[in-house]
């Protein structure tokens, strides 16, 4: 008998203190009553016991890493020496911490409001030699792409493409051609100097890609007035070999070499969705920011699949590995112009907006991409009007230098 009182009196005692245990204060704001809920119900990561050597050494790490990105966060200035293992640190971030930090760095160096509209047109489409396996343009996969190649567009129908696309609010324009390099190519190059002085009479900045080009070729595109050329590395040096064989690597590099000598912008980036690992998008990130100067731009692309090409099957790149990128490209190249390139077709207005966020501030617009479809100008107009964007000058550098942004932070 008394045993079974005992009992009953232990458990009431239990049931009074459960009752009185806090069940959060209701005059505290709710946002802290969930931080702290998600504290307390936050599920172990590891199996590990509180004192094993893993436990010790994952914590180590992730307080390194977390010292990498504070470290960046505070930048005045764009640094050259970053190691791989820094940015594999910062790649790996949670997506939101990296997103918010990378955010921080943008408007420290950038007008987060303002965006550059680019508009790229194909003055020469088909009939590369390259085998570049993601490119409808290569002869070796025009059987299956269906894409002839064609003789070089006329000065005068690039120039007034180029005005429909000042007309439409585009500030930069892109001409690219389907070659491997300009050797032999004097008359080309004569006509796409006419091209560059024209559209920089418009009061546009000028951009081109057409393959491979030497220091002479490099220094007549700059007296025509060239401001920018395109020559991606497209990913990683140790995963670049199974994408493209005709090409290598340090050739691309060395055509970066001859723009960057010239006194030409540098435009270089990648392309998502190759089947590369993150790994390679370290990879890619870490050869960019560690040139002897950041890109003037760093374009970032998703890989469109094109029927007839070796890449025709693959799925699209997770929308997170975008992100990713763009953050982590805006805190280690915190003065660069990062341009959300291929594959915004197929991005929700939402994504863009929050690549924006992340530190992206250039979008490819208009009618076409090269070979694939692109966002229009009024889709464009509509977005910048809802999310309160506006559109990028030329020649930004002359509005307001990103060091003097740095300076008045």
């Amino acid at each position: 008998m008394r045993a079974s009182c005992q009992l009953v009196l232990l458990r009431a005692a239990r049931v009074r203190s459960a009752s009185a245990a806090p069940r959060g204060n209701p005059l505290q704001p709710r946002a802290v009553q969930l931080r702290m809920s998600t504290v307390v119900e936050a599920p172990s990561q590891t199996p590990h016991p509180p004192s094993s050597p893993q436990v010790q050494h994952d914590a180590e790490r992730q307080q390194r890493a977390q010292r990498i990105l504070q470290e960046a966060v505070v930048t005045i200035a764009p640094r050259h020496d970053w190691t791989r293992d820094e940015i594999s640190a910062i790649y790996y971030q949670p997506l939101m911490e990296l997103a918010y930090q990378a955010a921080t760095i943008h408007r420290r160096f950038h007008n987060p409001a303002s965006v550059q509209l680019c508009t790229l047109m194909n003055i020469k489409t088909g009939g590369c030699t390259e085998d570049c396996s993601y490119c409808a343009q290569s002869t070796r996969y025009q059987k299956g792409t269906g894409i002839e190649a064609k003789r070089v567009e006329t000065v005068e129908s690039v120039l007034e493409a180029a005005r429909i696309a000042k007309q439409n609010g585009s500030t930069r324009f892109c001409m690219g051609a389907a070659w491997r390099d300009m050797r032999g190519r004097k008359n080309s190059l004569r006509n796409i100097k006419d091209m560059v002085a024209g559209v920089r009479a418009l009061g546009m900045e000028s951009c081109v890609t057409l393959g491979m080009i030497d220091a002479e070729q490099a220094r007549e595109l700059k007296e025509a007035g060239l401001t920018a050329y395109n020559h991606n590395v497209d990913t990683s040096r140790e995963f670049y070999p199974s994408v493209i064989s005709t090409r290598t690597y340090d050739e691309r590099l060395k055509t970066l070499g001859h723009v960057r000598d010239a006194g030409i912008n540098v435009c270089s980036g990648g392309i998502l969705g190759l089947g590369e690992t993150s790994e390679d998008r370290v990879g890619l990130l870490y050869t960019v920011a560690t040139l002897p100067s950041h890109p003037e731009s760093f374009p970032v692309n998703a890989l469109v699949p094109i029927k007839g090409t070796p890449l025709g099957e693959r799925k699209s790149v997770e929308f997170t590995s975008m992100l990713r990128t763009i953050a982590t490209a805006r805190v280690i190249m915190p003065a660069t112009i990062i341009r959300i390139a291929a594959g915004r077709k197929t991005m929700a207005e939402e994504q863009q907006a929050l690549c924006f966020m992340a530190g992206a501030n250039a979008i490819f617009t208009g009618e076409k991409m090269l070979t694939t479809e692109c966002n229009g100008w009024d889709e464009d107009a509509a977005m910048f009007g809802r999310w309160g964007l506006q559109p990028m000058k030329s020649f930004r550098e002359a509005e307001v230098p990103a060091g003097d942004v740095a300076k008045r932070s």
